[in-house]
């Protein structure tokens, strides 16, 4: 077998162009041992035409293949290519049986041993050309067929697929359970989708169709503690999408299955939405913990109607369900449930994420241009913070130039015109321009075919009896957005008050004028409904240092927040100032969302890289001293949440281990929370990097948490003692164990690299760059992202870095996912490097 072969969108246009792919019928034997399973796929499709093509597969073994009754020779399969020759037009069935092989990373068929009890998990993970680690295929998004499942797997094994599935035998040798799915609407080869394993079931009906959850035993009873707020927000959600949406929910049943060691968040696969089994909480969470799964449950609900029943034609269009669904997602989520404010968990989370994407060299327009996605490997690329964050940004600022109604409409004429079909971005901005006088083919030209930022600035006059406001623009797009003035409360230190929010159109020429006095604040982007980086006039500037805790709404500090954290990055504001304005603010601050947003930016960011060595000590220590505040705050037990947070940063920013080994000894942090697993491994993950425990405590604490994410934990404290020896037996396990799961070898990646530990991890930074490589090479794309993401030394800010970084870019061997990983990782270097050197503090 030769080497296997990215589709291009040249082949995929060529393929569409012959064949009308009808059905899959797909038999999978699951009994058989730990390494591989058996598959048989028969597939009836339409030749229309005369012609050559191929069907995809990665088998272990390819056992037969028939065209038509006819056998083809298993030799001529070329890598993952079995070619199909001679067709003739009208219907042909294909019969491809082999040997497929179990994956350790999330890819395919993933294969888990949960090792509290020792039961095992099977699931699909078929994004994006996967389905060929399962069953034989013709592989691309718009040879749409109906699939239909028959498993055959333990006898107390469930099978879930997209389709209702019922047990319709039991095998009498071994008491194997026969499984048969109900065949699904046509859909993408993507989005077929099987789990299997002795699932713990909550099953429901709403809306007269069967809803179900699903978890591993082992986490059965914390699922069943979240079961109703699950069940809530997915059919509150699926209620209110029905009255979004004129095109009713396609499908048979929704199943949502909580996996374990899951690569992404989520996938929408129609029916059967698996999602990293994470959200199902072992320990306490924060309230925008909560929220954050409520919205993943929102988005890919949000999938069954755009991407599911409307899917993109090729991936250059994968922006279109990815920014659609968190959109749509964020705002369901505020009208149908009671998380009300999710807009500011976006701006301080997943905005900060699309700007910082947008920034660096590997940046790409929201809606790239066909020939910048020519096959299916660089389409793995574009799943970044500008395909959901800033794509949904673009959407919003859309909606509110727009209007949500014609927006609504426009959508719903969408799904009319291409429902179980493919459509493309020009096929969406035609649905949308049906729908309003606007022209919103320009919009589009503007917003979605360009890369990067704005920056809004705000110029201030004086004028007799007043004050007028101008907006300097540094880019293209334009902006429709509200400017929020504020006056200093009489009386209060911090408080400011709501003079006036004003819609402005950017650019327009229009001038904003007041009367009075100056405001003490004037905020460009109140609200947060357009994407660009907005400054600060002078005032406003010392306005916020001073005040950012009394503004009363909670989304305006996001904005200002955010504000400040660009200036950090953009080397016009020091770190220390920032991170002075933490410890003056934060304290004060009442939104779980913003604490946790600016915590995380303060200590992963700054702490560790902004801030040259000798600095961090000092950072670290504002940061304790914050999250002792907010400790003290909530002594009340009133805010759980805040609570929470701010012992979690405080674990992780100790730098004296006396405290935090002393909870770990009580059990409990003084004045509470009392200690639960998640908590148990941050202290002890934090006493290793300060080598204040060693092996009998990890392996002590494994014993008493056997479970999944204790292995993991006790893999990522292993890997954080500041012990040669261990940092040898880590860095093998990671660059040399070709059977290390995804999820073990990104906690061991997370323990290895400790700024406290630069001396003892020196030697790795040279090293990493052909390990890298090299393991990319051989264990492919999951494991190499995991490895340009989790096991690069971000800690090791310094130009040889920086250049060794730029050697390695040029190596031949690197596949794409880790190519473009290391360019991120790059430029974020480049950038702390420059702020290292602007930073006067």
């Amino acid at each position: 077998m030769g080497p296997m072969s990215a589709l291009t969108r040249n082949e995929a246009q060529t393929r569409a162009a012959l064949l009308d792919v009808h059905r899959y019928h797909v038999t999978l034997d699951l009994t058989g041992d730990d390494e591989t399973f058996d598959s048989t796929t028969v597939i009836h499709f339409g030749a229309k035409s005369a012609g050559d093509t191929f069907v995809e597969l990665k088998p272990d073994a390819l056992r037969s293949a028939t065209l038509d009754g006819q056998p083809l020779d298993p030799d001529i399969l070329t890598g993952n290519r079995l070619p199909l020759t001679g067709l003739t037009p009208g219907d042909h069935e294909l019969r491809v049986e082999a040997r497929m092989r179990y994956s350790r990373t999330g890819e395919g068929l993933h294969r888990f041993t949960d090792p509290a009890d020792g039961e095992t998990y099977v699931y699909t993970q078929m994004f994006m050309d996967d389905v060929q680690r399962v069953f034989a295929a013709f592989d691309q998004p718009d040879l749409k067929a109906a699939f239909a499942f028959t498993v055959t797997a333990p006898g107390h094994w469930t099978v879930l697929a997209n389709g209702t599935t019922e047990r319709t035998g039991t095998r009498e040798a071994d008491g194997a359970g026969t499984w048969e799915s109900a065949p699904t609407p046509v859909i993408s080869t993507y989005l077929a989708a099987v789990a299997a394993g002795p699932w713990h079931s909550v099953r429901t009906e709403h809306a007269g169709l069967p809803f179900g959850i699903h978890c591993r035993r082992s986490l059965a009873e914390h699922l069943d503690a979240d079961a109703d707020e699950i069940l809530d927000v997915t059919t509150a959600c699926y209620d209110r999408y029905h009255e979004k949406f004129s095109e009713p929910y396609p499908f048979d049943s929704y199943d949502q299955a909580f996996v374990p060691e899951f690569n992404a968040g989520a996938m929408e696969n129609p029916g059967l939405v698996t999602f990293r089994d994470e959200f199902i909480f072992r320990s306490a969470v924060t309230d925008t913990e909560r929220m954050r799964r409520a919205m993943v449950v929102a988005h890919e609900m949000a999938h069954m109607w755009f991407g599911d029943l409307v899917t993109l034609r090729w991936w250059d269009d994968i922006w279109l369900n990815e920014s659609f669904a968190e959109y749509m997602g964020y705002q369901t989520l505020t009208e149908a449930t009671r998380f009300t404010d999710t807009w500011t968990e976006f701006a301080v989370t997943r905005k900060s994420w699309g700007y910082d994407a947008d920034q660096r060299p590997s940046t790409h327009p929201v809606a790239p241009d066909p020939d910048d996605v020519p096959d299916t490997a660089g389409a793995l690329l574009n799943f970044d913070g500008i395909s959901y964050a800033k794509g949904a940004s673009a959407l919003r600022q859309l909606v509110a130039w727009l209007g949500e109604k014609d927006f609504l409409a426009g959508i719903n004429t969408h799904f009319t015109r291409h429902k179980f079909a493919n459509a493309s971005l020009a096929d969406f901005v035609d649905s949308l321009a049906d729908s309003t006088d606007r022209d919103v083919h320009a919009w589009a030209d503007i917003w979605l075919r360009t890369t990067g930022i704005d920056t809004l600035t705000p110029e201030l006059q004086e004028s007799p009896g007043g004050w007028t406001l101008a907006v300097r623009r540094d880019g293209s797009r334009p902006h429709r957005l509200t400017v929020g003035t504020y006056d200093a409360e009489p009386g209060h230190a911090r408080r400011l008050e709501l003079r006036d929010r004003l819609d402005l159109d950017v650019p327009s020429g229009e001038v904003v004028s007041g009367t009075g006095p100056r405001p003490a604040l004037v905020l460009l982007n109140d609200g947060d409904l357009t994407y660009a980086k907005v400054r600060l006039d002078e005032g406003s500037l010392e306005t916020a240092l001073r005040r950012l805790s009394g503004i009363p709404d909670a989304l305006t500090r996001a904005v200002l927040w955010n504000a400040l954290r660009d200036m950090v990055r953009d080397g016009e504001l020091e770190p220390v100032a920032y991170l002075e304005t933490v410890h003056a603010h934060l304290p004060e601050e009442t939104d779980l969302a913003v604490v946790q947003g600016v915590l995380g930016f303060a200590r992963q960011q700054i702490a560790d890289q902004y801030l040259a060595p000798e600095e961090r000590a000092g950072a670290l220590r504002l940061i304790t001293s914050t999250t002792r505040d907010l400790i003290r705050r909530t002594e009340d037990g009133q805010a759980p949440g805040l609570r929470l947070a701010a012992v979690r940063v405080f674990i992780d920013s100790a730098t004296q281990p006396d405290t935090i080994a002393a909870w770990l000894t009580d059990g409990t942090v003084t004045g509470g929370p009392e200690l639960d697993p998640e908590l148990r491994w941050r202290i002890l993950g934090r006493l290793a990097v300060l080598g204040a425990v060693g092996e009998p405590e990890i392996a002590e604490a494994l014993a008493a948490d056997p479970s999944a994410t204790g292995e993991e934990g006790a893999a990522r404290c292993r890997a954080a003692l500041p012990d040669a020896e261990a940092k040898a037996t880590a860095w093998a396990r990671m660059f040399e164990d070709d059977s290390l799961s995804n999820y073990l070898f990104t906690a061991t990646a997370q323990g290895f690299w400790q700024p406290e530990q630069t001396d003892l991890t020196a030697p790795y930074v040279s090293r990493y760059w052909a390990d890298a490589v090299a393991l990319g090479a051989r264990r492919g794309p999951a494991i190499g992202e995991a490895a340009g993401r989790w096991a690069f030394p971000t800690h090791a800010v310094s130009p040889t870095t920086v250049e060794a970084a730029r050697a390695c870019l040029s190596n031949p061997d690197l596949i794409p996912l880790l190519h473009r990983k290391l360019t991120d990782q790059l430029a974020d270097l480049t950038r702390a490097l420059h702020i290292r050197s602007t930073n006067v503090g």
